[in-house]
């Protein structure tokens, strides 16, 4: 744990189990995405990490900006008013 990288993939992972769990365990656990759309998201950040630990910052800070997009997208972690 000695780059920047390690400590924002560490966080958005732990996000991601979090809300996994929270689903998972929900009575509406049924009509939440499949398990596969939250190891794409883990292996997104597993891979940022890697290349930004290989001094490929540029592209380890898109693709980090890029799993963060997805969780949003896909995962919906957040719930917006219906009029918006």
């Amino acid at each position: 744990m000695s780059t920047v990288f390690d400590w924002v993939s560490l966080a958005i992972f732990a996000g991601l189990i979090v809300l996994f769990l929270q689903r998972s365990t929900s009575e509406s656990a049924e009509r939440d995405v499949s398990l596969l759309h939250y190891l794409g998201a883990g292996a997104g950040c597993a891979v940022a990490n890697y290349l930004g630990n290989h001094g490929n910052s540029l592209l380890a800070a898109l693709l980090l900006a890029a799993v963060v997009i997805y969780i949003i997208l896909y995962l919906k972690p957040f719930r917006f008013p219906a009029g918006s």
